[in-house]
């Protein structure tokens, strides 16, 4: 197999050939769209490395506005080859491209939102970054996945685009790709920790294809190697050969992700969206600040591979140096090249913010008063404040010493929790800290922890789980059998009854 790479050309702009529209902030319908990515808003935006010396240097003022902007075309679902309709194939294939985000027909809030949701549907990549069109149209894709998919057969978490006529792609990595959850009974909720499985899809398209060794190493290094980490643990797994990597894609359970900048080693719980407007930092780490919608608008620009484009000191993912990336000559960049216009960024932003829970089956109860008395006598209430049940502030991992001028930059809970501190020590999204989480929600949520290690609440006031000898519940290692989940020991040494009335509360919330 080839890692598919495609080529672009860019151009060294500078500022006079901006144009007019990218200089003056936005209006339309008396809604200002501002422009996001300035040198002035990026400074302090995301949160240093845990290792200083290597902190996200994004792209330029420049370099961004000189990207052509997304067009949206009509997407249409993908159903499993035993439920798709008869003839839906070849129909596909004579549909005309239908462009479908014009902002000069959006006159009303709920119109963005609307359009925003489209947006958040969209996918980015029509490449097979991620899985082809060739895998989706093969049962044998579902059953060595496990991809959940709805009772009317469609998989909701990747979308065919239509191009024009015969140009049908199979689209990857919207946001709904990670932020859909199919529940049990076949429902979906959008914005919710999802759960496609993902990693092991990736894993079945590496071994379809045929891939080599070398291609597996290439693509696993720029998606996670961040070089300069204490004990470089993902150089250690791309040496350990092109089966232990597949290995550790497989062994990423639904509801957590290995995105780009992360790692399979230390795979990040898929954050639940729902909510996501009352709270201060994104990503566990608390890479991002969150202060107003510009921010989420930066975040998800910068989300959608164009942190493939960041330095960490001197180090590209995708092997590029500054001189390359500045100086206009051709770079090799994985999947589509472009951007969602300002536009697009506040529909999807708006569309986020405008998330609400399903309907909680989970009534109040006797029992969960109980443990709502519990959990306010156990001082849960100090990190889990209500009624966001956050405190909305970072708390360092172990082993990161905080510098003293983060106390007056951010919002800072100095005790650690003692959770493993692999995810934010030792990938290029680390920053020495774990943020607060909220646990609205909870009861269509899971596995748990930052690092998905635990599948059911239970299993998190198990005191069995501190033991060298234990089975992980959720992520484990794809080379170890048994391992320690620290940390978090809050309510563990409750009576069985306690623990029981405290998670009826937690499952209420």
């Amino acid at each position: 197999m080839k890692i598919k790479l495609k080529p672009i050309i860019i151009l060294a702009l500078g500022m006079a050939a901006l144009s007019f529209s990218f200089i003056q902030t936005w209006q339309h319908y008396d809604l200002e769209i501002p422009r996001i990515w300035t040198t002035k808003a990026l400074k302090d935006w995301e949160l240093p490395n845990a290792n200083p010396a290597f902190t996200v240097e994004p792209v330029s003022e420049e370099f961004y506005y000189a990207l052509p902007e997304r067009v949206i075309y009509k997407t249409y679902p993908v159903y499993h080859p035993d439920y798709e309709p008869e003839g839906y194939w070849e129909w596909l294939h004579e549909q005309d491209a239908q462009i479908v985000f014009d902002p000069a027909q959006l006159k009303t809030e709920a119109d963005w939102i609307k359009a925003g949701e489209l947006l958040f549907d969209y996918p980015i990549d029509t490449l097979g970054a991620v899985i082809s069109a060739k895998h989706v149209r093969s049962k044998e894709f579902y059953t060595a996945s496990g991809m959940p998919i709805t009772p009317d057969g469609i998989m909701p978490f990747v979308q065919w685009v239509v191009a024009g006529k015969g140009k049908v792609y199979l689209g990857n990595l919207s946001c709904a790709m990670c932020h859909t959850r199919v529940m049990p009974d076949g429902s979906t909720i959008k914005g919710a920790q999802g759960n496609w499985s993902g990693d092991k899809a990736f894993a079945y398209g590496l071994e379809s294809n045929g891939a080599s060794e070398g291609d597996v190493q290439a693509i696993t290094r720029f998606l996670f190697s961040s070089p300069w980490a204490a004990g470089d643990p993902h150089g250690k797994l791309l040496a350990s050969g092109k089966e232990e990597i597949i290995a550790a894609y497989k062994a990423v359970p639904e509801g957590a992700f290995g995105r780009q900048g992360t790692s399979i080693l230390y795979p990040p719980q898929a954050p639940n969206l729902i909510g996501v407007k009352d709270r201060k930092y994104l990503d566990h780490g608390g890479l991002s600040q969150h202060r107003s919608i510009e921010d989420m608008m930066r975040y998800i620009a910068m989300n959608q591979s164009l942190d493939f484009l960041n330095f960490y000191g001197d180090y590209n993912p995708i092997g590029l140096t500054k001189q390359e990336l500045n100086n206009g000559k051709p770079i090799i960049f994985p999947g589509t090249y472009d951007r969602h216009s300002e536009a697009q960024l506040l529909a999807i932003a708006k569309y986020v913010y405008s998330l609400t829970p399903p309907e909680n089956p989970n009534k109040p109860s006797a029992l969960s008063e109980k443990g709502k008395i519990i959990f306010a006598e156990q001082g849960c209430v100090t990190c889990h404040t209500p009624p966001l049940f956050t405190n909305n502030k970072l708390t360092p991992a172990d082993g990161f010493a905080i510098p003293d001028a983060h106390y007056s930059k951010y919002n800072i809970f100095d005790i650690s929790v003692g959770t493993d501190p692999g995810y934010t020590m030792n990938t290029r999204r680390g920053t020495g800290y774990y943020k607060v989480p909220s646990l609205l929600g909870l009861w269509y949520r899971g596995p748990f922890l930052h690092d998905a290690s635990l599948a059911k609440l239970e299993d998190l006031f198990d005191s069995a789980r501190l033991k060298d000898d234990y089975v992980p519940t959720g992520f484990k290692p794809h080379n170890v059998k048994t391992k320690a989940v620290p940390g978090h020991e809050f309510g563990i040494d409750l009576t069985k009854a306690d623990k029981g009335a405290l998670i009826a509360y937690l499952l209420t919330l």
